[in-house]
């Protein structure tokens, strides 16, 4: 996509979901701090992990005994994968506080960077994410933190591979899709009612 022609759909939608991620990101940066500063990137590996389980877990019984749905199981996804990526920017820095404004900024960038991927792949890939089951995408993300924990496990020395910052931002991109769809689906259901 041109920068200097209007967003597209997918960016449109794109934005709206980080905005209400972000939201919520910065309320937890008010209840806690920049408690999670403290975690390494497996630990935040890890958490992206149990989040992404769940998800599957929920999807192949198709129930669930915990009231919060997946929803908010992909926005947890998507605002560890940019603490992540916060961390792995930050990991020469022993500063542990940030003003909500300067916290806000590096949350931005991390996001700018990623869109951009979204962009070029989008662009490479024509969207095939559109024709995709969140089931399937849930999938990807696991895989992901999979071969996230195999670099991490392996120092981060990898031979053909790209690093762990091209897996937090894809994860973090399929969680995005997944809420998209998702929403989509819930508009149809509503249109049928």
């Amino acid at each position: 996509m041109n920068r200097d022609s209007s967003p597209s759909q997918t960016e449109i939608e794109y934005r709206q979901v980080i905005s209400h991620c972000k939201a919520l990101f910065d309320k937890k940066n008010k209840d806690y701090g920049t408690s999670w500063r403290i975690l390494r990137l497996p630990s935040l590996t890890d958490q992206i992990f149990i989040k992404a389980q769940r998800i599957r877990s929920i999807q192949d019984k198709g129930q669930q005994k915990i009231v919060d749905g997946i929803e908010g199981e992909f926005i947890g996804i998507i605002n560890y994968c940019i603490i992540a990526l916060i961390q792995k920017t930050l990991e020469n820095s022993d500063q542990m506080e940030f003003s909500p404004e300067e916290l806000g900024g590096i949350y931005d960038d991390q996001v700018e960077i990623t869109l951009e991927l979204l962009r070029n792949k989008n662009h490479d890939y024509g969207e095939a994410w559109r024709d995709m089951r969140v089931s399937s995408m849930t999938d990807l993300i696991l895989m992901k933190i999979f071969r996230t924990k195999q670099i991490e496990n392996n120092l981060g020395i990898t031979l053909v591979s790209e690093g762990v910052e091209a897996n937090y931002q894809d994860m973090l991109n399929y969680a995005v899709f997944c809420l998209i769809k998702l929403k989509e689906e819930q508009s149809q259901q509503a249109q049928q009612q």
